[in-house]
């Protein structure tokens, strides 16, 4: 079966001339359909910068990616945006959240765009706030909650579109043990569907046996991956 996401010699700098710097140095990794794959590695070692080529939010300089056999790099800006927006659904470290949209409404963004009624969106975003144990703020503002309930509801807005891919950047490190546990098996029962892969970065070693596989970054390289996670102790 050919892989969810492929991932080839991808080179992504920042800067010109001699402040030129390499976040990714010739990056390769393959994601299959059905798993659960974590991206480990130091602070700075270029994990945040390979989700966002693999998403299409950030250019790279050379190298191949395609995601669901469509190619980055032939694609239009345009045609980059829409792909993601029906296909990939991102969660960020920073949230991210709308402050003048309560928690409803800002896990329904997703929806909206693709042309889903808004009863209907804040209804399919109520049910999955509830999910996260959040049902009780559905109707509060993001300055209303606590770190950690505002990282439920940038999760929720990730998965509300039912999205093929999805793409996490520490989607645990503002919540306690009992709820990121919680936030892992959703994300667990979402990349076991057939058609779809789940991809996080992660800092936090209580979750590594949660993967299926895990990537090992050092330096913007990939430096190993891992078939069996429950053995895998990083430095």
């Amino acid at each position: 079966m050919k892989p969810a996401i492929r991932v080839e010699n991808v080179v992504k700098t920042f800067g010109v001339g001699e402040a030129r710097s390499f976040a990714l140095k010739g990056a390769s990794f393959e994601a299959r359909f059905g798993e659960l794959l974590m991206i480990v590695g130091p602070s700075g070692c270029g994990k945040t910068t390979l989700l966002s080529v693999v998403c299409g939010t950030l250019n790279f300089d050379s190298g191949r990616i395609e995601v669901f056999d469509h190619d980055l790099s032939a694609m239009s800006t345009g045609e980059i945006t829409r792909f993601r927006c029906k296909n990939i659904g991102f969660i960020f470290q920073q949230f991210n959240l709308i402050p003048t949209l309560t928690a409803v409404e800002n896990a329904s963004v997703p929806l909206l765009l693709n042309g889903h009624g808004t009863r209907g969106a804040e209804k399919t975003a109520a049910a999955l706030l509830d999910q996260v144990g959040l049902g009780g703020k559905i109707h509060s503002y993001p300055n209303q909650l606590s770190g950690g309930q505002q990282q439920r509801v940038a999760i929720t807005r990730a998965l509300a579109h039912d999205p093929r891919l999805v793409l996490c950047d520490e989607p645990t490190s503002s919540l306690d043990a009992a709820t990121g546990k919680k936030t892992l098996e959703l994300l667990k029962e979402r990349a076991l569907e057939p058609d779809r892969c789940v991809i996080i970065v992660t800092h936090d070693s209580r979750i590594y046996h949660y993967a299926d596989r895990i990537v090992e970054m050092e330096d913007g390289h990939v430096i190993g991956i891992h078939e069996d996670p429950k053995n895998f102790h990083h430095a």
